[in-house]
């Protein structure tokens, strides 16, 4: 796909891994919306981008279809690629796992994702041409003790993702999963503060690389999986 002149849908994208793919795309000439929970936030990294903010809470269930249309209306109509990148952790052991810590994660990382999606669906269907992009984790592909919460999500974005490849591709709807380790991002801190870079742990420039490099792709083929591993670890 040609980014220039496309538009791109990114939730999260007021920090980390957001962030920096909306940047990557702005500097290949796309038009870029970016989703956020903090107002003041989203508003100031919106403006540092050149992006369209749009405050949005993905995990407010109801408010999906209607936002989802103000997004379609805010890009003229017209959607290139869709990333999935909203997401939230919780990490308690078993025996300490409450109906709350299930549902605050799903209703983002799965429920969220999916009805989102679905609303986006029928540009792309009329457009006979898309690109969704599902932020996985290495949780996607192995359990860890206290990711009992978290990794049931991802798993659950592993087989969404599978089962759209398998309904999209006659549509001409490419679908990724692009599952990150470790990365120094606000994700999994509350109060959504940025972390410093760490040597030896993957940074958000590694994964917006990794989501550039698979939309660029001709458009003939696609990726359904890309896991990014930092380099050494230890």
């Amino acid at each position: 796909m040609n980014i220039k002149n496309s538009n791109v849908v990114i939730t999260g994208g007021s920090s980390g891994i957001g962030k920096e793919t909306a940047r990557r795309f702005k500097a290949k000439g796309a038009k870029v919306v970016i989703t956020g929970r903090d107002n003041q936030k989203l508003q100031r990294v919106a403006a540092e981008l050149g992006a369209i903010p749009f405050l949005f809470d993905i995990s407010d269930l109801k408010s999906i279809p209607q936002k989802a249309k103000k997004i379609v209306d805010l890009l003229d109509g017209k959607i290139d690629v869709l990333i999935n990148n909203a997401g939230v952790g919780v990490f308690p052991v078993l025996g300490e796992i409450t109906e709350q810590n299930l549902m605050d994660i799903y209703q983002t990382n799965v429920f969220g994702l999916t009805l989102l999606t679905q609303e986006i669906l029928p540009v792309f269907k009329k457009q006979h041409y898309g690109n969704i992009i599902n932020i996985g984790s290495t949780a996607s592909l192995k359990g860890f003790a206290r990711g009992s919460v978290y990794a049931a999500s991802k798993f659950a974005v592993r087989g969404l993702t599978q089962s759209w490849q398998a309904e999209l591709r006659k549509d001409n709807i490419r679908v990724c999963l692009v599952n990150p380790s470790e990365v120094t991002t606000a994700f999994g801190d509350l109060t959504r503060k940025e972390r410093n870079e760490e040597s030896k742990k993957l940074s958000s420039e590694e994964i917006a690389h990794t989501i550039i490099l698979t939309v660029e792709m001709r458009d003939k083929g696609f990726i359904p999986e890309v896991t990014i591993w930092a380099t050494n670890p230890f």
